[in-house]
């Protein structure tokens, strides 16, 4: 079975694992260079032009996987010399121009943009388009399309624009980390920083010197990923990677439930914080709105603040399908709690760097949460989770959820709180579609996934939300 939806997740995946697996050796940086030759051995490229360029851009994705740029802030960078495929974007006049006589387009191009060779077929000056769209939207053949790259027309909030050497350039004021465009390009020339490097450090100190812990807080999400084992054996295999215990981040989930609904009956109106990268849009799109944000921190950050209460020698590190949740771990409010995040790509990476087949270990067991924290993985599912906090701890206060499935249902929705006319006194948001499903870290996406949170949930349905949390009281 596939482990991966895209070739590019796959080639991805090799450079973190051959990193991964130097750094287990302590022979990472004298063979550092080595690298893009061991994953390109031969003399020919199957992927680039020339086996040299495939071997520069490899060179780039190692600097990605251990940490990328230190001075950009964003966890989502570009690899300029990899963006250099796609055409160029903006409105261009395809066949279809017919070379009519009504010059539509001409008329109501106010740049003076428009202009027609001797068989009358019109052209686009691309020094005078604004990229306004009137003339597509006037061409009676249709003639005049926008094209958009994959990672523009995935970024839902306008972050992505390409530069003078016609690669795409990432506006930092405007991203919000979600990992769309990472999921999204055919090439892999946006990719996330890896932070893989920093656990292995963490994992190989804690052998060493047994002065503390590593704790693995594992999103829910993880139910329907690693579809080629079983949930108990990816357990087993973080175990064997030298993690001490693995815990459910859907415990944390079910605690913020519980503070959060009490916190939307005395507020109430309310917009959740599990989500990073919908909370970091509302900061840089919708700041009047802060106010109303959740003042609880994500379930990430309650259960590793949790953690680390209880034992003061825990390192925790978490792993999931955001990317997001790699610029959460570096805010202020949450760095003292989460020393570092795992994508779901990077977990793969990590077993078989140490050559570790879950398939062939004993299952272990997750029994941490209840039905209602495991679905805040798929969209819907915090909103229910919130309604049952309400009931179970008889607040008189009935919740009318706005639910959010990707960014631009978020920004509806805020955009009706800030006009007022927001039918609902609670917004679930959502940057992905699916909810975390849909996060740029998981192997695999699909409706499937929905269903296999569902069923993982339901192993726990004899559980209440005041059950899971009364062992952390």
């Amino acid at each position: 079975m596939r482990k991966f939806d895209t070739k590019v997740q796959y080639l991805k995946y090799k450079v973190l694992r051959e990193v991964a697996n130097r750094a287990w050796n302590d022979t990472l940086l004298p063979t550092l260079f080595d690298i893009p030759k061991a994953i390109v051995p031969g003399k020919t490229s199957t992927m680039r032009c020339c086996v040299y360029k495939e071997r520069a851009i490899l060179g780039e994705r190692v600097k990605i996987a251990m940490g990328g740029n230190k001075e950009n802030p964003n966890v989502i960078e570009v690899i300029d010399i990899a963006c250099d495929e796609c055409p160029a974007a903006g409105y261009e006049v395809t066949d279809s121009c017919r070379g009519c006589l009504a010059h539509r387009c001409e008329d109501v191009c106010k740049r003076g943009a428009i202009s027609f060779d001797h068989n009358h077929v019109a052209h686009i000056d691309k020094s005078k388009c604004v990229e306004c769209g009137q003339c597509a939207k006037v061409c009676p053949y249709s003639a005049i399309i926008n094209r958009k790259r994959p990672c523009q027309i995935a970024c839902k909030v306008k972050a992505i624009s390409i530069n003078e050497e016609n690669a795409a350039a990432i506006d930092n004021n405007k991203c919000i980390q979600c990992g769309a465009c990472v999921y999204q390009c055919p090439f892999g020339a946006i990719t996330d920083k890896s932070y893989i490097l920093n656990v292995i450090d963490i994992i190989k100190k804690s052998e060493n010197n047994q002065k503390y812990k590593v704790y693995a807080v594992v999103a829910p999400s993880i139910s329907s990923q690693f579809n080629y084992a079983k949930l108990g054996q990816v357990i087993s295999g973080l175990k064997e990677l030298g993690f001490y215990t693995v815990v459910e981040a859907a415990l944390g989930a079910d605690m913020v439930a519980m503070a959060e609904s009490k916190e939307l009956s005395e507020k109430g109106f309310l917009t959740s914080s599990c989500c990073p990268a919908f909370v970091q849009y509302i900061k840089s799109s919708f700041p009047a709105l802060l106010p109303f944000v959740s003042h609880n921190l994500s379930p990430m950050a309650t259960l590793a603040k949790y953690i680390k209460e209880t034992d003061g020698n825990a390192k925790v590190v978490f792993i999931g399908p955001c990317t997001a949740k790699k610029a959460e771990a570096q805010l202020d409010s949450v760095k003292p709690y989460v020393d570092s995040v795992l994508t779901f790509e990077e977990l793969q990476a990590l077993y078989d760097s140490k050559d570790i087949d879950i398939t062939t270990l004993p299952e272990d067991v997750l029994d941490n949460a209840s039905y209602y924290g495991r679905i805040f993985a798929r969209s819907g599912g915090l909103s229910d989770a919130v309604a049952q906090g309400l009931k179970e701890q008889n607040i008189d206060f009935t919740v009318k959820p706005a639910v959010c499935d990707g960014i631009e249902a978020c920004k509806v929705a805020l955009l009706k709180k800030s006009k007022n006319v927001l039918d609902a006194n609670f917004i679930e948001g959502m940057a992905c579609i699916g909810g975390c499903i849909g996060g740029a870290g998981c192997l695999t996406h699909g409706e499937k996934n929905k269903a296999e949170v569902d069923k993982y949930g339901k192993e726990a349905f004899e559980k209440t939300i005041g059950d899971a949390v009364s062992v952390v009281k």
